[in-house]
């Protein structure tokens, strides 16, 4: 997220001497990306950062594809998901590629165990179900129905859930996660048009500073395999940070549609951007008010890119027979557009109050064991008209 944010104790100058008040030093640690091109933070910690005491055994993630190259349209039953005890365990990758993971997980318990840190890629967490708190070593940030979750890549962080009825959608992007750049003037400020802004925005404010030594399992994806370290001190023992480089959350209730008299595209419904897919937010609106306009969207093709819907909740407008954590998988190179009726039925009305999340991927997208599971495997069928 491109703007400045500081929060506990910090030294006034960088890379200087900060002393503990009991004696001794802080010590600093620079967090950042891409290299030392991209956002970074810098943090202070209670303890040196690189005490491991341990390294235990290492555990394959890697999804099992099913489908390599997919061409079917599909749809898939989200909720079909079974609920599982475990953060880690309870995610299901359904769609693949080298930019983009998308899983949907139903965790029935807070992280209380051990820490999480994903080493390949920001995190971007939808809760489409759930309360809770995200509790990170730059503080805490509390979350509930409708919002997203950015988590740079590399950020320790638990899961503490006020109760065991949570569906997430979970987005994993190996490249970093930005607002969009049309959103942005040359400094990185959000302009006049965005459909948010930064006051949208809820940054960490509760920091958590644990002087403690002991045993600390972390968690560490890396290259598709779960690597577990016990380190010597709370990896939440920073006292003070500042920088550009820190998870926020970002409800999609606050997304300002973007309407005009004809039917708007979908990069209108953008929210954020990384290489090779963008994630967009469908949310209640006002439909188009040419006196002759058609709401529903027309007949498109998707020729470069694949694109994925997510259904939150409400009466999706295009589609026949669609329930809140299903997905639509329309997959580049053929065309798709509104179901039978659809098209007819949009006309003459004045809003819709449909909430949905779209991911469109610029590469194909892998289908997996856990995705066939939940398809209907009908869903490609469903554009034929009935007598």
């Amino acid at each position: 997220m491109p703007f400045y944010h500081a929060l506990g104790q910090i030294p006034n100058k960088r890379h200087t001497v900060f002393e503990k008040p009991t004696g001794g030093l802080y010590y600093e640690q620079l967090f950042g990306t891409v290299g030392f091109d991209g956002m970074s933070s810098l943090l202070y910690h209670v303890h040196r950062p690189t005490m491991v005491k341990q390294v235990l055994e290492s555990i394959d993630l890697q999804p099992k594809i099913a489908v390599a190259k997919n061409m079917l349209a599909r749809r898939l039953k989200g909720f079909q998901v079974a609920p599982s005890g475990d953060f880690l365990e309870s995610r299901k990758a359904l769609f693949i590629n080298k930019d983009v993971c998308i899983s949907v997980a139903a965790p029935q318990n807070s992280m209380r165990d051990y820490f999480y840190k994903n080493a390949d890629a920001d995190e971007v967490i939808f809760i489409h179900k759930g309360s809770g708190t995200l509790r990170t070593l730059l503080g805490n940030i509390t979350f509930s129905y409708g919002d997203y979750l950015v988590i740079p890549r590399g950020m320790i962080y638990q899961f503490e859930f006020d109760s065991t009825e949570n569906r997430l959608l979970v987005i994993e992007s190996y490249s970093p996660v930005y607002t969009p750049k049309r959103y942005r003037n040359w400094f990185g400020q959000m302009l006049e048009h965005s459909p948010y802004c930064e006051r949208d925005i809820r940054r960490p404010q509760q920091l958590e500073t644990h002087d403690e030594l002991g045993d600390f399992l972390i968690k560490v994806k890396k290259e598709q395999t779960l690597h577990q370290y016990i380190y010597a001190s709370h990896p939440f023992d920073v006292v003070g940070w500042d920088g550009y480089n820190f998870p926020y959350a970002f409800s999609i209730h606050n997304f300002e549609p973007i309407t005009g008299r004809i039917h708007m595209p979908p990069p209108i419904h953008q929210t954020f951007e990384a290489s090779g897919f963008v994630i967009c937010s469908f949310c209640p609106r006002l439909y188009d008010y040419h006196p002759k306009s058609i709401p529903s969207p027309y007949n498109h093709s998707n020729i470069d890119s694949d694109e994925v819907l997510y259904y939150v909740d409400g009466d999706f407008m295009s589609r026949n027979d669609i329930s809140p954590g299903q997905f639509t998988l329309h997959p580049a190179g053929i065309p798709h557009g509104p179901h039978p009726g659809a098209y007819e039925r949009s006309i003459g009305q004045k809003e819709t109050l449909e909430l949905a999340v779209m991911i469109d991927t610029f590469k194909p997208l892998q289908i997996t064991e856990d995705a066939l599971n939940i398809d209907d495997g009908i869903y490609w069928n469903s554009w034929m008209e009935k007598h």
